[in-house]
């Protein structure tokens, strides 16, 4: 990891888990790795941008370097990781630097690809929760917004679901039952999460991507993978053993579960203020309730940011 270390950043302004102002990074911060399912090497800069910009993947390979906005609009569906499309411009597996860049608080942020998805690293979104701690952040001149849950939401998809509700204590919450009764090392997980930058960093971003021995096969046949190992990811074998590897915490399937749900519902393109609880849910569920919030959720501006 490279990264452009920051002196003086402003001390960022917040009431509980939301800030007052928007926010950005204070320096680019930039990271190499490999792309789980492309197999290329890739790189991410993660570089400050203006107040309401939003988080923007910009793919600087491409001519043109063409900009795909972090937003509902964008996904299209595909299996197993989060992908946005505008145009002939597309990139994958959005969903780990989504959660960090959320998860620590960034609002605005350009967030630049060499290659059609960000590096997948250990599979957690740790490595991007550190880069950008080197970066710092910088509070902005706008106001901050966010969407305020005023009424239950809930998308159902065979035996998976998701549900959002109003919360009374101001929060974002998050709850998720796992079940992978199938395997017994996975089994079922259930965690509730009240966020803040700091339960995000300590006890949801080391999460990492999880995978059964008996899947590997089938998406390796399909050019998916095949630079990735059991040391990168867990692995969990038909009689629940752990290939090559060790647990962080013993529930870490259902934390990781967790993370992808917080950047899938980053593309409802503002931080949620609400309780959110899933059964079994994926990133095809996660999706259609970023769309009903992005369309249903109140838009609330916290004063105290002034305008530039």
């Amino acid at each position: 990891m490279t990264a452009i270390l920051t002196d003086g950043a402003t001390k960022p302004t917040s009431v509980g888990a939301i800030s007052v102002c928007q926010r950005t990074l204070a320096r680019s911060v930039s990271l190499d790795g490999i792309g789980f399912f492309s197999g290329r090497d890739v790189s991410i800069r993660l570089v400050p941008a203006e107040p309401r910009y939003g988080l923007r993947f910009v793919r600087t390979d491409l001519p043109g370097s063409p900009t795909i906005p972090a937003s509902i609009r964008h996904r299209i569906a595909e299996p197993r990781r989060t992908v946005l499309q505008d145009g002939d411009a597309r990139v994958e597996m959005t969903e780990h630097v989504l959660a960090a860049l959320v998860g620590m608080g960034v609002d605005n942020c350009r967030i630049e690809l060499d290659g059609p998805e960000p590096p997948g690293l250990d599979g957690s979104a740790l490595p991007y929760v550190e880069a950008i701690r080197i970066a710092r952040l910088e509070e902005q001149r706008a106001p901050a917004t966010w969407l305020v849950v005023d009424e239950t939401i809930r998308i159902e998809d065979g035996a998976a679901w998701t549900a959002a509700e109003p919360s009374a204590s101001n929060d974002f919450e998050l709850a998720y039952d796992l079940e992978y009764g199938d395997n017994p090392g996975i089994g079922r997980q259930s965690l509730r999460y009240v966020h803040s930058p700091d339960a995000f960093a300590d006890d949801i971003a080391p999460a990492r991507t999880f995978i059964r021995e008996s899947e590997v096969a089938w998406l390796r046949s399909m050019g998916i993978g095949k630079r990735t190992n059991a040391a990168d990811l867990l692995v969990f074998a038909d009689d629940g053993s752990l290939i090559d590897n060790e647990l962080r915490f013993p529930d870490e399937c259902v934390r990781h579960k967790i993370l992808d749900l917080i950047g899938d519902l980053a593309l409802a393109g503002r931080p949620i203020v609400g309780r959110v609880a899933a059964h079994r849910s994926g990133h095809g569920t996660n999706a259609a309730l970023a769309a009903e919030l992005a369309s249903r959720g109140r838009v609330e501006t916290r004063q105290g940011g002034a305008d530039a």
